[in-house]
């Protein structure tokens, strides 16, 4: 498998693709931030430790470009940036 970088720029540059919450969640590992399927929901939580906001995402397959896109404006807001 690709590493996380390009996992990430894959979906920066084709938000639309056929992404699954196992790649989101790749991420997550990578960027240090909390992954918590949601309880009794189909969703999931999404939370870097410093940040006040909790993104949720749709764990349905495929996930919309939306999503994506919110997905990707969040890791470079709270941790992208900040490679480990």
């Amino acid at each position: 498998m690709a590493n996380e970088n390009d996992l990430l720029e894959r979906m920066r540059r084709n938000p639309m693709g056929d992404w699954i919450i196992g790649d989101v969640q790749t991420i997550c590992k990578r960027y240090g931030f909390l992954f918590r399927p949601g309880s009794g929901t189909s969703h999931v939580q999404i939370k870097h430790p410093l940040a006040r906001l909790i993104l949720t995402i749709p764990a349905r397959r495929p996930i919309k470009a939306v999503y994506i896109r919110k997905f990707v404006r969040y890791i470079d807001e709270y941790g992208g940036a900040n490679e480990p």
